[in-house]
């Protein structure tokens, strides 16, 4: 398991209502196993959610978060969030 602690920005600040993620501290990616994609499970603000990592243009490393998960953390675009999370069980293992 992997805590920290971030920012919940958009995927693309062109699309107001697109996607949320949380970009991973760079020195937490390989705790994670490194930099590929996969699912992750754990909480986001102290509440359970399943989300993916992804890459991010200019080598940043980040999970998705979705509307319902943020709803259900009670948290938004903007807000700082505690994310303890782990590679999903039966997710292809990233390490």
């Amino acid at each position: 398991m992997v805590a920290f602690t971030g920012r919940v920005r958009r995927w693309r600040e062109d699309k107001p209502g697109g996607m949320a993620v949380v970009d991973v501290p760079a020195e937490l990616v390989a705790e994670l196993g490194g930099r590929r994609q996969y699912r992750v499970t754990g909480t986001i603000a102290g509440a359970p959610f399943t989300g993916s990592t992804m890459l991010v243009a200019g080598g940043g490393f980040c999970v998705g978060v979705s509307k319902a998960a943020l709803t259900d953390a009670g948290a938004s675009v903007g807000d700082e969030v505690r994310l303890d999370i782990a590679p999903a069980a039966g997710s292809r293992s990233p390490r």
